[in-house]
């Protein structure tokens, strides 16, 4: 049985994707209870889903104080990223809120981009503190980085700012995808506004146009100056 519903695919010749033999596709098959409990389904995933990355932020800040070496600290914050990547991408995502993305080469040499959700049904089985704390870090996390890229650009600290590059890149894809595999189609995500934008100047210009046609006419005034004539 299937548990995911795709949300986009780019590219791609056919509505099905290839899948290919993977052996986490059936994890929302085994039997899980209590999902709306206070209590964590998978605490340790949720550990380590804030530990790579609060460590890379904490590494960062305190760098300077424990090693005056730039290549040792820009290595270091490079491994946590990575690991932070990867955790989030193939095992917090899916375990917490049911949602993955993921890329796959076809026969023809096209890469695709496939971003799915779990069905109605399974994704009830979502606990809501654990999705809580996948959000508020899948979102802190680059903004804080952004305030760092900031902060590295007006303070002329450039060997930082290809570190912090590295860090919102790794941080934002993983943000993108989850939000597309969340909202839907990225044409939804890119048009939403202008088509939001449009219906209100359209339903604006059909009211006018009613108001116009239905108005009564009325004679025009008389000039100053000018009398009725009889």
């Amino acid at each position: 049985m299937t548990l995911y519903a795709k949300r986009d695919t780019s590219n791609m010749a056919s509505a099905t994707a290839p899948l290919l033999d993977d052996d986490t596709l059936g994890f929302g098959e085994e039997e899980e209870e209590h999902s709306n409990s206070k209590s964590l389904k998978h605490p340790y995933v949720t550990f380590f889903h804030l530990a790579f990355r609060v460590s890379a932020i904490t590494v960062y800040m305190l760098c300077g104080w424990f090693s005056n070496s730039f290549i040792a600290s820009f290595v270091a914050v490079v491994l946590l990223l990575s690991m932070d990547f990867w955790t989030v991408k193939n095992i917090t995502g899916r375990l917490m809120v049911g949602l993955r993305w993921w890329n796959y080469v076809d026969d023809e040499g096209k890469s695709h981009w496939v971003f799915e959700a779990r069905k109605g049904n399974q994704q009830n089985r979502v606990n809501p503190y654990e999705a809580q704390i996948f959000w508020l870090a899948l979102i802190f996390c680059p903004v804080l980085w952004a305030v760092f890229f900031l902060i590295a650009l007006f303070g002329l600290k450039f060997k930082w700012l290809l570190l912090v590059c590295i860090a919102i890149v790794l941080n934002g894809a993983n943000l993108y995808g989850y939000v597309k595999c969340k909202m839907g189609h990225g044409e939804k995500l890119s048009t939403s506004l202008s088509n939001m934008t449009t219906n209100f100047f359209r339903r604006q210009v059909i009211q006018n146009v009613a108001s116009m046609m239905t108005r009564p006419s009325q004679p025009p005034s008389n000039m100053p100056g000018q009398t009725n004539i009889i």
